[in-house]
């Protein structure tokens, strides 16, 4: 006989924040522009409510799925990005967050270089576009202040773990390196005090490799190597890097 519950039940969703990192240039696709800019994924929502209003990708979480799922799913359906890992964010309850009834999302937060994934909206959502986390339209939902919290969060984590190489492409320049953190930071970081402290780092690797196509010097690349800084972090290894 199926148990029964004595108390109302709050619907359960997922939201996903997912932050990438674009030239300020629209022409050019290189990190090595003067500046970059930290960008979020935002769907347009085609159902009510909210219709019409941009959003998180996200939804209800089904009863046969946990979690980690939902939001994988929710993230496909919605802009077509497939992300590997997916870092639980927080928890969202406000009592009137959704003017449907009572739901507790679940936020998630990722960081890709949006050059490597191509969007394409589906289900509920209408559009699936980047913007510039310093100018976000009117969101639907308490979406902004989802966006605050993981902006808080990477800012915070970028410090002391090497999340941030999750923006960059595979090989990348140190003036690219500089500037991620940069533009995630918002402040700028003193050039010679910032590359010796990359030089001290054995996950940091040098390439034989250079950049192509620029009209100056070209610069070494570089890539990051995750056994070596897994096998440095299990030997309470600390990065500390800005």
């Amino acid at each position: 006989m199926p148990y029964s519950y004595e108390f109302e039940r709050p619907a359960l969703a997922v939201d996903c924040v997912v932050f990438g990192l674009r030239p300020s240039a629209q022409d050019s696709a290189a990190l090595s522009q003067p500046s970059s800019r930290l960008v979020v994924l935002l769907i347009e929502r085609a159902l009510q409510p909210f219709e019409g209003r941009w959003a998180l990708p996200g939804g209800f979480v089904r009863i046969d799925e946990t979690l980690d799922r939902a939001a994988e799913r929710e993230l496909v359906e919605e802009s077509g990005l497939s992300i590997a890992y997916l870092e639980q964010l927080y928890t969202f309850g406000e009592l009137k967050r959704d003017p449907r009834e009572r739901v507790v999302s679940v936020a998630y937060f990722a960081l890709v270089n949006p050059v490597e994934h191509v969007l394409a909206a589906g289900t509920d959502a209408a559009k699936a576009e980047w913007f510039d986390v310093s100018t976000l339209p009117s969101l639907a939902f308490d979406h902004g202040k989802i966006i605050e919290v993981a902006l808080e969060r990477l800012r915070s984590k970028v410090r002391y773990r090497p999340i941030g190489f999750g923006l960059l492409p595979e090989l990348f320049t140190l003036t690219q390196l500089q500037k991620m953190y940069e533009t995630i930071l918002d402040r700028p970081l003193d050039k010679r005090n910032f590359r010796k402290k990359i030089a001290s780092l054995e996950f940091v690797v040098a390439t034989e490799d250079t950049e192509r196509g620029v009209p100056r010097r070209a610069a070494r690349l570089f890539r990051f190597d995750q056994a070596a800084y897994d096998a440095l972090s299990r030997q309470g290894f600390d990065l500390e890097l800005i």
